[in-house]
């Protein structure tokens, strides 16, 4: 009997050595805004439960430029302490060279996957990194306000504006001294290349840089789209704005003090929380075009999931990657952090359109949604979106005009581009 329980403790305690043999330290790194970190922990709970391996989040600040620059550094040491990355849509083609291959890891699996995301993070025949959430802005409007004055959705920015203008002078005579007419991205960031891109696209005016790597930005109709901006500072928008970045434009939002506001998808869970002043007055639609005939312009968002070469443990890795990014954790993300998902599958899924409503409505504006030029100006794109957003933030400031600043882009994005980019 005794030999029985001796051998019984052998076979336990080797178990328990393999186990602890095999189980991993991961550190992944995740810029989060919204409820994205409590989301991920949970979720990071469950893979350490069912493999034994842990999981640490390291946090990053707010601002997707500073992330990125932050990214940088780490994989230009190759430093083996962060496992995976967190990138944004845009990443892949800049910072390819840093991250293992996954096609072969998920050819069981990707076909489940959005097109367009795959394509945004395949750089030749490379897959950088496997898709976790999309985005793709919309307009929150306040619906109580615009029923209270009959006024109906706007479909253009011309009317927007008006709108705006319009509510924001009659609740402020009615007593509302706080309330502004629209807020929106517009700090000297990333964020600011993707509210103006949507602008000047919706005009007509074309992109940053075209598809086929040439610069046509200076031009009259992105002209009358920044001259249109311009006239929102101080006016309808608080001069504050140049300084917010999507938190501090939900901050307003949420707290009641704007009639619109342009935003990620992340914000309608949270203005729709139970703790929200806004919870059931506020409601979303497609961004407004520039003018009768032109097409509404989101731009591309998401965050992707890649596997640093450096990790000393890709295998888990990997299969962290697998793990976060399946069916289970992608329709949670949805209901609870209102991201859109990048399975097809989940945006079926009834539940989620319960508690997100304008998930599965918002499909197709995913699957339309226009990217930044980061696959046209490859590694040179940071450079040439730090050249746009300053082009358009001198002129939101009143530091020369749109036709000017226009002007200097162009020769600047064809010095950087030289002979080829």
């Amino acid at each position: 009997m005794k030999s029985l329980k001796t051998l019984a403790t052998a076979i336990i305690g080797s178990s328990l050595l393999m186990y602890s043999a095999s189980a991993a330290e991961l550190n992944i790194v995740h810029g989060a805004i919204g409820k994205d970190n409590e989301v991920l922990r949970a979720e990071l709970d469950r893979f350490e439960e069912q493999t034994g391996h842990t999981v640490n989040i390291v946090s990053m600040p707010e601002s997707t430029t500073d992330q990125f620059g932050q990214y940088k550094l780490w994989l230009a040491a190759q430093s083996s302490d962060i496992d995976v990355y967190r990138i944004d849509v845009i990443g892949a083609p800049q910072i390819a060279e840093h991250f293992i291959d996954l096609k072969e890891h998920t050819k069981d699996i990707i076909g489940d996957f959005v097109p367009a995301a795959v394509e945004s993070q395949t750089v030749g025949d490379k897959l950088v990194a496997l898709p976790m959430f999309l985005g793709a802005p919309a307009l929150y409007y306040r619906k109580d306000l615009l029923e209270k004055y009959n006024e109906p959705v706007p479909k253009t920015w011309q009317q927007m504006t008006e709108t705006a203008r319009r509510i924001m002078n009659a609740e402020r005579e009615a007593g509302n001294s706080d309330i502004w007419g629209f807020v929106f991205q517009g700090a000297a960031y990333e964020g600011l290349t993707c509210n103006a891109q949507e602008w000047i696209a919706s005009f007509g005016g074309g992109r940053i840089v075209e598809t086929d790597g040439s610069v046509g930005i200076n031009n009259p109709k992105a002209v009358q789209a920044l001259e249109l901006a311009k006239s929102w500072i101080g006016s309808i928008a608080p001069e504050g704005v140049l300084n917010y970045k999507e938190e501090d434009a939900r901050g307003l939002f949420q707290s009641g003090n704007a009639v619109f506001m342009r935003n990620w998808n992340y914000a309608y869970a949270l203005a729709a929380g139970d703790d929200s002043p806004v919870k059931d007055k506020f409601a979303v639609t497609t961004l407004p075009v520039g003018a009768e005939g032109e097409k509404s312009a989101a731009t591309l968002g998401g965050w992707h999931l890649g596997v640093s070469k450096y990790s000393k443990y890709p295998e888990e890795a990997i299969e962290l990657v697998r793990f976060l990014n399946n069916y289970d954790n992608q329709k949670e993300r949805a209901i609870i952090t209102s991201r859109p998902p990048t399975l097809n599958a989940v945006y079926a899924d009834t539940e989620v359109g319960e508690a997100q409503e304008f998930i599965p409505l918002w499909k197709p504006v995913v699957d339309n949604a226009l990217p930044r030029p980061s696959a046209a100006t490859k590694r040179k794109y940071n450079e040439v979106s730090s050249e746009f957003w300053t082009a358009v933030h001198n002129t939101l400031s009143g530091d020369g005009s749109a036709e000017q600043n226009l002007r200097k882009l162009e020769a600047r994005l064809n010095r950087l581009r030289g002979s080829a980019w």
